[in-house]
């Protein structure tokens, strides 16, 4: 266990060289100068070239790439253009609703896809399954940002059931203020997560339910529901474990859209400001960022895979 383990681990190590290599190239080898780009089109000669020492865009590449892995050891992202403060402290100034925000959308997804998608299956060709499959597929088909303004237009401005836009910190204001306003973005990032996922858990619980051990825990005289949740779900768990990594990626996108339908002042709205800006330090370090949480719960998955059906080990 402790070999698969570190195997896994050391295979992350390439993945994130590559993926800090493909961040540093995007500025470098982008069509124009980077730095007239960066400064404007209203730039004086005198900007452009402070923003090329700023970024070491006068030195030979392969010493820029050098230089910007030891500061990435370091922990240094780089320095904003236009704030003039690390790209790190701005990450962790906005860290805070982003993670929140990513960590109920995961928790309510799961909690709502899962039994949905093994009920789907265990009446699978009913009308609660036709009922599940129409909401899976309309989950993948309207936009978040159009489900975020239909959501803000019923449940805030004709109910006045919930804030409309902003944010609350739990740990200064409260559960309840943090409540009443993360409903609505976890509402809207978690529609195509749970169609992701029910889509996903059907398919697989369909799949067990037709396995030999099955049968022959029913004509033991087991109950449906121990069934269901001691043999069917537990052994369709891996595949399930795994779109939720895949479906990471579509959260990670769907911040960015949400927080900036919501007003919240997380990392969506700092990528959002970096890109209309043209702050690419900003850029750069978010890239990086979102790459490690991604690679990082992409291999405690991996990981988990091992705890689910051992026979992945060897």
């Amino acid at each position: 266990m402790l070999f698969y383990i570190i195997k896994r681990i050391l295979m992350t190590i390439p993945v994130m060289v590559v993926v800090a290599l493909f961040v540093f190239l995007m500025l470098r080898l982008s069509p124009g100068d980077p730095a007239a780009v960066i400064a404007g089109d209203y730039a004086t000669a005198e900007d452009v070239e402070r923003i090329r020492e700023q970024l070491g865009l006068s030195e030979p590449i392969v010493i820029q790439f050098t230089k910007w892995l030891g500061q990435l050891a370091q922990g240094d992202l780089g320095t904003s253009i236009f704030s003039n403060k690390p790209v790190a402290e701005l990450i962790m100034q906005r860290i805070e609703p982003t993670m929140l925000l990513a960590l109920t959308t995961i928790l309510f997804s799961v909690f709502v896809a899962v039994p949905l998608g093994t009920l789907a299956a265990y009446r699978a060709g009913s009308w609660i399954d036709r009922v599940v499959m129409l909401f899976s597929v309309g989950g993948f088909s309207v936009p978040v940002f159009v489900l975020g303004y239909v959501l803000i237009y019923v449940l805030s401005l004709n109910l006045k059931l919930l804030p409309v836009q902003g944010y609350r910190s739990p740990f200064t204001e409260g559960i309840g203020p943090f409540l009443a306003h993360i409903t609505l973005p976890t509402l809207t990032l978690s529609v195509i997560f749970i169609a992701l996922i029910a889509r996903m858990t059907r398919a697989s619980v369909i799949e067990v339910l037709e396995e030999d051990y099955v049968r022959t825990a029913r004509s033991k005289g087991q109950s449906e529901v121990k069934v269901l949740l001691n043999h069917a779900l537990r052994n369709a768990a891996v595949p399930i474990i795994t779109v939720i990594g895949i479906g990471i990626a579509l959260l990670i996108g769907g911040v960015v859209v949400t927080e900036s339908v919501y007003n919240i002042p997380g990392l969506g709205r700092l990528v959002l400001d970096a890109v209309l800006a043209r702050d690419y330090p900003i850029i750069q370090g978010l890239i990086l960022f979102f790459s490690f949480i991604y690679i990082l719960l992409n291999l405690l998955i991996d990981l988990s895979y091992s705890l689910l059906d051992p026979r992945i080990r060897y």
